[in-house]
């Protein structure tokens, strides 16, 4: 599908519960070139979560110790737990020629554009509402108030970085949401950029962070 600019990188960011890691895999297992940069983590899996494929899960010293070797292009902490991107996999997958999916938050994104080799397109996922996103919580996490509460009362800050992205996309439909974020991505790779509305997504942040 994909014939220019092989090799890549696209970044998806949003707010806990607005959907980048579902978006991420549906990218990844519709389009034979997408490769999805697995992070590694200090946090416990969730049910039916798979070393290896979702994350690699690992221990606080393991994660110092690939901090000390520089392992990382990039690492933040995020609720209590580390994440970090392996310099590794992702120079792999570069010279494969396959395009690198990314499902970081504002904090990864900042560190990885400053890394000049890299090609970065980045997007910015937003929830219809509020509402919705505190349900895909509920669901998430059933049990968990105190987690659900913390990642809520994350939410502001976190959308705050919605205009240091190359994209903002509302996920209030999956399909629709994925298809948007697709053609953008063809677009790119054939050297084109799509125009964004501003003044819808500033009307879009202002809805949810009044």
């Amino acid at each position: 599908m994909f014939l220019n600019k092989s090799g890549m990188m696209f970044i998806l960011s949003s707010p806990s519960g607005a959907g980048k890691t579902t978006l991420t895999k549906k990218l990844s297992e519709n389009n034979p070139n997408f490769a999805i940069s697995v992070s590694y983590t200090t946090r416990k899996p969730r049910p039916n979560e798979i070393n290896g494929k979702d994350y690699f899960f690992i221990n606080e010293n393991k994660f110092n110790e690939l901090m000390k070797t520089n392992s990382f292009f990039e690492h933040a902490k995020i609720f209590d737990n580390f994440y970090g991107t392996s310099k590794d996999q992702v120079l792999n997958f570069s010279k494969q020629g396959k395009d690198v999916l990314f499902d970081i938050d504002w904090q990864g994104t900042q560190q990885l554009k400053k890394i000049k080799e890299l090609s970065l397109v980045t997007f910015f996922i937003l929830p219809p509402n509020i509402k919705t996103l505190k349900s895909r919580l509920i669901n998430r996490h059933k049990g968990q108030e105190e987690l659900i509460d913390k990642r809520m009362s994350k939410f502001i800050e976190e959308v705050s970085h919605w205009n240091e992205y190359n994209y903002v996309v509302v996920n209030d439909d999956l399909e629709i949401c994925y298809n948007k974020i697709l053609n953008i991505i063809i677009a790119e790779k054939r050297g084109l950029k799509e125009k964004q509305n501003i003044k819808e997504i500033t009307k879009k942040i202002e809805e949810l962070t009044k």
